[in-house]
């Protein structure tokens, strides 16, 4: 009877053990990150100088002894999926922090085909731009600014349906932009400036969802394109585009513009001046000859800062400025702006004009008398005109123009 009692309970244990056993298995499959997953993680660590990988960096917390996905305060800077069903948990998101990491980015970054944000920024990250990238089908973020990336910007990137967000700014990228960019319908902000770009921009007014586009510091030419519609921020800054801007005057949700130092020309037209949510229209150093006027008061406009300094503009100053009625900072200095300074501006300056600068033009006769109210509080700078100063105000010898009694003011505050 012993023998049997003993028996018996050892079948019961052992059922017990199965049981617990079979409880377990699912939930242990359930928990492993695929392996070519590990080794894409691996091969990415592999890729950077260990020197550059320093304590407390997200990098330096990649345990390999640990599972990618599952071991909670391990392997900072990764998302995964976690499937409801039996199937192995994906990275979905690699953000790494600006540690300084000093390498690669591995080819092997392709295989990760369920990753939908992928982020190195403020790195120093070189050589090319892995043409694998064209696998993420999935991707919505690529953000690789402020690295070292070299080459060109991979034609694969064009297969990218879903990406909203394109940041490959501050790099070293040579190539032209790619003309077929317009196929990523999705997109939201398209931003290369600061890379050594060339060619023409393409036809970009496809892109129907992008509200930023920043292609300025690089090394593009020919003329401004046809824009996305939808655009609230543009910068074309530091170009060498020509021709005139009209392409611009459409873009009505435009709340900052940036086109300073290229070489457009021709007349700045009151379209561009007066698009409805525009804050900063910024066109200094071009090669603009005449300022549209404003022909009455625009209350409902938003702009507040215009800098056209550095161009060729030329006749009377453009009075109707001050139709612009949130208009709060100007800059028409370096031009060849002949005449007196109108008495409108004066009823502006301390009011809601703050800053004023017509330094290095032609500018000629007595001030308007608010120029040298004291208790005008501004910041303006009128020097290197031809115009006749109070005795009562500051004001030092420059350079002469025409006549024998011009005189140069340096920076007239009051």
């Amino acid at each position: 009877m012993a023998k049997q009692l003993h028996s018996l309970l050892s079948s019961c244990l052992l059922l017990g053990t199965l049981s617990i056993v079979l409880v377990h298995t699912p939930a242990q499959v359930h928990s492993i990150t695929l392996e070519s997953d590990i080794e894409v993680l691996q091969a990415l660590k592999q890729a950077i100088d260990p020197v550059s990988i320093v304590r407390n960096s997200y990098l330096h917390s990649w345990d390999f002894s640990f599972d990618p996905c599952e071991d909670a305060g391990v392997f900072q800077g990764i998302l995964c999926t976690f499937p409801t069903d039996k199937s192995a948990n994906r990275i979905m998101a690699i953000d790494l922090d600006p540690a300084g990491y000093d390498g690669f980015l591995t080819p092997m970054i392709g295989n990760l085909t369920e990753l939908t944000s992928l982020s190195t920024s403020r790195n120093n990250f070189r050589g090319p731009i892995p043409e694998t990238i064209a696998n993420l089908q999935r991707l919505t973020r690529l953000s690789l600014s402020q690295n070292l990336f070299s080459g060109r910007i991979p034609r694969g990137i064009i297969d990218l349906k879903h990406l909203e967000i394109l940041d490959l700014s501050q790099n070293h990228l040579s190539s032209k932009i790619p003309a077929d960019i317009t196929a990523l319908r999705s997109l939201v902000q398209l931003i290369l400036s600061n890379n050594a770009l060339s060619g023409k921009i393409p036809d970009l007014s496809g892109l129907w969802q992008l509200n930023t586009l920043d292609l300025s510091s690089n090394n593009l030419d020919g003329n401004v394109p046809v824009l996305p519609i939808n655009l609230r921020k543009l910068s074309l800054s530091h170009n060498v585009l020509s021709g005139h801007i009209s392409p611009v005057s459409v873009l009505q949700r435009l709340t900052a513009l940036d086109l300073s130092d290229n070489r457009l020309s021709g007349l700045v037209r009151q379209e561009v001046l007066t698009l409805p949510l525009v804050v900063r229209i910024n066109i200094s150093n071009n090669q603009f000859t005449e300022m549209e006027a404003i022909p009455y008061p625009r209350e409902d406009l938003q702009l507040r800062v215009l800098d056209a300094h550095a161009n060729r503009l030329r006749g009377r100053l453009p009075t109707s400025l001050v139709n612009i009625a949130n208009l709060s900072s100007i800059d028409l200095s370096h031009n060849q702006f002949s005449g007196r300074i109108p008495s409108e501006y004066g009823a502006k300056l301390g009011i809601s004009w703050k800053s004023l600068f017509l330094e290095d033009n032609f500018l000629i006769g007595n001030l308007p008398p608010q120029f040298v109210d004291g208790t005008v509080a501004v910041r303006a700078n009128l020097a290197h005109n031809c115009l006749r100063c109070p005795p009562n105000i500051r004001f030092c010898r420059g350079g002469q123009r025409a006549n024998s009694d011009c005189v140069g003011q340096q920076n007239h505050s009051t």
